[in-house]
Formats: structure tokens, C-alpha cells, sequence
């Protein structure tokens, strides 16, 4: 049976590349477990070194194996080869994924490889269940969050997640934005106060409330005195789902609705409209899935993770979240591209 010529033409690498994509995701994972790239920030190293510091029992083949790897995919450089390599970190892995950089975005990471690793192997039953796939599964009416908010160490893991996925879309977002127009800034979900530090640093004028559970406010505190705010950003703890919302010109969400089913978002933003001024202002910051579904894969596969993580929450068209706020009576919306897949979906009462 003769081949087609178009398919003698095709090359199937990519295929290869994206099916066997998790190999090289879990070793970057495991050299930020490893804390290998704040290892490699003091200074360059050889491999028998690093073998030592990290406690490898392994082959000193498959530690260059490891090494190697990881130069191969631009994470780190290395001068000379095996016994003689002297390996140190490429200009990316230096900033963001040295721990004792402030500009350190490893958060996510680390939670990627201590929990959604493991859960994401569980995509299929959560297409063929809806249901959720993390540690609720199988455990009854048993709530994540509830849990999260449990443990101070899960607590610390789950916001330094979520501070460091944001920390580009909130600097990115303050620049554009004109918050000079406003007074006032109501951060729904605020986490550490991340969002509002951004705000209330670049914006005098600005006066700011982080909204969350009462177990994230010693953490939210202790970002916002190490930032000198103490005096225009406060705490305010309370449960977005339940309790009233604050009430300020403008008020934000970052990641907050897609972890949401229609219903519910629904709800969040109609609270938000009734929240706000004649003059308010809705932000919501998410991976907005552009309007044709082909170019966003990063929102489209957050929205996956969201079915792992609550079952039926799921990310965005802009124009779903247009029709959504427009139902709640806003008069107009606007999108603001952002860093990489997230964008900011804007509506104006």
C-alpha cells in the first residue's frame, strides 16, 4: 500500500514534542523543587559539585543527563562538557527562578509539581465525570479552599502560586490603566495584597481594600507593611460568596470568575455592579481565550485546570464576559492585553 506524498512531506515531530511534553515540564519542576537555579546564582558549578549539594544518589551519568537537559531547553549554560562542564543559570532562569530574588515567579511552579502534576494525570476521568480531580475527590462535600485555608503551609504555597502567575499582568495593568481617574480600589480575592500594593505604589491618590478570607489577612498584613502602605491599603476579611462586598470606584478580580460555573459568575458580577458608584469600574484579570478559540491555548488549558480544581468552573471569551456584564447592567466593556495569555476584561457602569 503506497503512502500519500503530502504525508512522506509531514514530519510528526511535533506530534512527539507536545505527547511527550511532560518529560521536559517535570524537569524543570524538579530542578525548582531541587532550588538548583538559587543553587547556581551564587555561583557556577560542576556537576559532581551539584551532585553533592543536592543529595543525588543517582549515576554521575544521569546527573549530566539531568544537567544537560536542562541546557538543552535554555535553562541553564554550560562551559565545557561532562566531567569538565561548569554549569550556571541562563539570564531568564536567574531572575524569575532564583527564591531569594524578589522577582522570583517560581510560586506557580512549585505548586504545579506538588499538586497539580499529580491531578492533571487525571484529566480523562475529569472529561468523563465533571468532576473534580485534586484532593476533594472521592472525599464527599469536601470544599479545597476550606481545606487550603487550613494549613498555613499549603496557605503560603497556594498565594506565593498566585502572586507569582500575576505579578507581570499587575504591573502591566497599572501602567495602562488610568487608576489616577479613581479613588478608590476594592481587590475581590486580593490573596497577599499583591494587586493592591501595585495600585497604591504607582497611584497617590489611590486608597485600597483587599478583600479575602479571614485566614490570608497575618499574610496580606505583612506584604502590605513590608511595602510601607500600612496607610492606604487595609484588610478586609470576609468571603466573596457570602458576604457583602466592599465598596470602592473600582473593584478587581484576578482569577476569581473562572474558577466559577456560569451561574455563579453571574452572581459575582451582578454583586459587583450593585457595589459599585454610578462611575465604577469592574477589572477582571484572567487568561481571556480569544474569541475564535485557536490562538489563547494557555487559557483554554487553564480552563482544564479549573475543571481539575472545581469540577465546573471554566475561563472566558471576552465576548461571553461582554454579554455576562452587559446582563448586569453595565453599559460598555473593553479588553486590555496584558502579559502572555492573561488580559484585563473591563466594564463600565
Amino acid at each position: 500500500m503506497s503512502v500519500p506524498n503530502s504525508t512522506q512531506q509531514s514530519d510528526p515531530s511535533r506530534i512527539m514534542q507536545i505527547g511527550m511534553g511532560f518529560w521536559a515540564s517535570k524537569l524543570l519542576l524538579v530542578a525548582i523543587k531541587f532550588e538548583l537555579f538559587t543553587l547556581l546564582a551564587s555561583q557556577k558549578s560542576g556537576a559532581g559539585a551539584i551532585k553533592e549539594k543536592l543529595g543525588l544518589r543517582t549515576t554521575d551519568q544521569h546527573v549530566f543527563d539531568f544537567l544537560d537537559g536542562l541546557v538543552s531547553l535554555g535553562f541553564l549554560e554550560r562551559e565545557g562538557i561532562l566531567e569538565k562542564a561548569i554549569y550556571s543559570n541562563s539570564p531568564d532562569s536567574n531572575i524569575f527562578l532564583d527564591k531569594k530574588k524578589p522577582s522570583y515567579s517560581g510560586g506557580i511552579l512549585e505548586m504545579a509539581n506538588n499538586r497539580l502534576y499529580e491531578f492533571w494525570g487525571h484529566l480523562e476521568q475529569g472529561l468523563l465525570t465533571g468532576e473534580a480531580q485534586n484532593e476533594t475527590k472521592g472525599a464527599g462535600n469536601m470544599n479545597f479552599f476550606e481545606d487550603l485555608y487550613k494549613s498555613p503551609e499549603k496557605l503560603r504555597e497556594f498565594m506565593n502560586a498566585m502572586s507569582a502567575i500575576q505579578a507581570g499582568n499587575f504591573i502591566s495593568l497599572v501602567r495602562q490603566f488610568p487608576f489616577s481617574n479613581y479613588s478608590s480600589l476594592v481587590d475581590v480575592g486580593g490573596a497577599d495584597a499583591s494587586f493592591s500594593i501595585q495600585v497604591a505604589a504607582k497611584h497617590p491618590r489611590m486608597h485600597c481594600i483587599s478583600f479575602d478570607l479571614p485566614a490570608v489577612e497575618p499574610l496580606a498584613k505583612a506584604k502590605i507593611r513590608q511595602a510601607g502602605l500600612e496607610d492606604r491599603i487595609s484588610f478586609s476579611g470576609g468571603d466573596f460568596f457570602k458576604d457583602p462586598i466592599p465598596r470602592g470606584e473600582v473593584i478587581s478580580m484576578g482569577n476569581i470568575l473562572h474558577g466559577c460555573n456560569e451561574e455563579i459568575k453571574l452572581q459575582l458580577i451582578q454583586r459587583v455592579f450593585e457595589a459599585l458608584p454610578g462611575n465604577g469600574v469592574f477589572i477582571a484579570i484572567e487568561n481571556i481565550i480569544d474569541d475564535e478559540r485557536r490562538k489563547n491555548t494557555f487559557g483554554m488549558l487553564m480552563s482544564l485546570n479549573m475543571l481539575i480544581e472545581n469540577g465546573d468552573g471554566f475561563d472566558y471569551t471576552f465576548r461571553q464576559f461582554e454579554s455576562w456584564v452587559k446582563k448586569a447592567g453595565f453599559k460598555k466593556a473593553e479588553i486590555i492585553p496584558l502579559t502572555g495569555p492573561t488580559s484585563a476584561a473591563i466594564a463600565y457602569k
